[in-house]
């Protein structure tokens, strides 16, 4: 199969480079190795569009993260994406020097954040009343956001999908090497050729650019574990709430998300195992004495769920993003960690022209720039969802209390451009699963209607794909 593009990987960033690409009048096929996008760093992070003050001036860090930030408003509205630019507070106690936010003042000011100032006691105990006793003043940056990371990513595959790139999912690369003319993708379904390579693998993203390349990366999984609580916390804060960050990250951050919940973490810590996903007692232990440093009276009784994803750090401790100097037409996008969701609009932009360049490809003419996300009957007026409900039923139908979503959402998630097939997958789109419950009621139906909707045996239903199969037989043989 040959190409003019390959990107391997369909997180954030992988996705955000095929949208841009499908601008172009060129064959781009995306290689992930799991059974939907946004599976990996993608689907477990802080959900934030950061303001742009943190990262060193003249960092690629800071250059993407500022424009990817200015770009999301109209990339919300474009691509149906739910997002909330509510700000961000980063705290000071009384025992940390007032020089410290005065230079992450100055250095968002050097990156192009606008908007900075630093708030005293008063007027923060007036925005925020359950900040830390601790706390005496704070750097507010009112152009930080919150996203949906899933619906960002899935946004950004489908509109890339309609546009003509093509995603080979359940592929996993073993190896690349040079061709005459570009480079043979070896995977577990047959191999890819491709001019071009990009590399968008995450915490893989080393071993891939290591097997083209004398000049070798060392990329690091940086694991972070969370804990979400229920929406009856939802508003406990009102803006997300940094602490000062220091050598491991942004600290352990408070804040609400975009669906209503509150969300308290990362903890960090280096890990060899790229697939050390798992949560640890000491990890989220160790959340609650770390918040209550900035905010307090968190109901540690609401937390729901737990989770842990891996972040992908680079020895250099930027983002790696170019041609690869002894490799021609390979690119890499590697090392990118946060602030890596806010900045993947503008890497996306960046390595599609890259390619494009390489490549002299041209703009279409017929290009969608527009998407729009699965319709959601609990978010419309009474008389709308009753008209709804008379023309298509399903829609009528719930089958996830907790998050009120329908039997018609779910059909909707199953059948777009890259459907749904799992449990999470339809869990990414329409949250059927992610309430007070975490599934426990709803699993089944969901898995009813995969089963007839894909259509599939209902023993091939599986979680999250691969061998995370739920069903092993029926009662009655068993």
């Amino acid at each position: 199969m040959y190409h003019d593009i390959i990107i391997i990987g369909a997180g954030v960033v992988g996705c955000a480079i095929a949208r841009e690409l499908s601008r172009y009048e060129a064959d781009i096929c995306v290689l992930e190795r799991e059974e939907d996008v946004c599976c990996g760093a993608s689907k477990a992070n802080s959900a934030i569009i950061h303001a742009g003050y943190d990262a060193l001036p003249g960092t690629l860090k800071a250059k993407f993260n500022v424009l990817g930030s200015q770009m999301m408003p109209r990339l919300a509205a474009e691509l149906d994406i739910p997002f909330r630019p509510i700000g961000s507070l980063v705290v000071r106690t009384k025992d940390q020097p007032e020089t410290l936010l005065e230079e992450l003042l100055e250095r968002g000011q050097k990156n192009g954040v606008p908007k900075l100032r630093i708030l005293e006691q008063e007027e923060l105990r007036r925005l925020e009343p359950n900040l830390a006793p601790d706390v005496v003043s704070a750097l507010y940056a009112p152009t930080a956001a919150i996203v949906c990371p899933f619906h960002m990513t899935i946004a950004f595959a489908e509109n890339a999908c309609v546009n003509g790139a093509i995603f080979h999912l359940n592929t996993t690369v073993d190896r690349i090497e040079k061709a005459a003319s570009g480079y043979d993708v070896h995977t577990d379904q047959g191999i890819f050729s491709g001019r071009v390579i990009i590399n968008a693998a995450g915490v893989y993203a080393d071993r891939f650019h290591n097997m083209v390349s004398a000049d070798k990366l060392h990329i690091t999984a940086r694991r972070g574990e969370y804990q979400l609580f229920d929406k009856t916390a939802g508003n406990h804060v009102s803006h997300t709430i940094f602490q000062l960050p220091g050598k491991m990250g942004k600290g352990t951050l408070v804040t609400p998300t975009v669906h209503g919940n509150l969300l308290v973490g990362p903890t960090a810590e280096d890990t060899e195992n790229k697939e050390g996903t798992n949560t640890t007692l000491e990890g989220l232990s160790s959340l609650a004495a770390r918040a209550s440093l900035s905010v307090v009276n968190l109901p540690m009784r609401q937390v729901i769920t737990s989770f842990a994803g891996l972040r992908a750090h680079e020895d250099s401790g930027d983002f790696i993003i170019g041609e690869v100097s002894d490799a021609p037409g390979f690119i890499d996008v590697a090392g990118i960690e946060s602030p890596g969701l806010s900045s993947a609009p503008a890497i996306g932009a960046e390595v599609a022209g890259l390619a494009a360049e390489l490549l002299s490809l041209k703009k279409k003419q017929d290009f969608v720039s527009t998407r729009t996300g699965i319709c959601r009957p609990s978010e419309l007026s009474l008389e709308q969802r009753n008209d709804l409900i008379r023309k298509q039923p399903a829609y009528g139908n719930i089958v996830c209390r907790c998050e009120m979503v329908s039997e018609g959402e779910i059909i909707d998630a199953i059948h777009r451009p890259l459907g749904a097939r799992s449990l999470d997958g339809v869990k990414r789109r329409v949250r059927a699963g992610m309430g007070r419950c975490q599934g426990g009621f709803c699993s089944p139906r969901v898995m009813e209607i995969l089963a007839r909707e894909v259509p599939m045996d209902m023993l091939a239903v599986t979680k999250s794909g691969g061998r995370s199969g739920i069903v092993c037989g029926y009662n009655k043989e068993l």
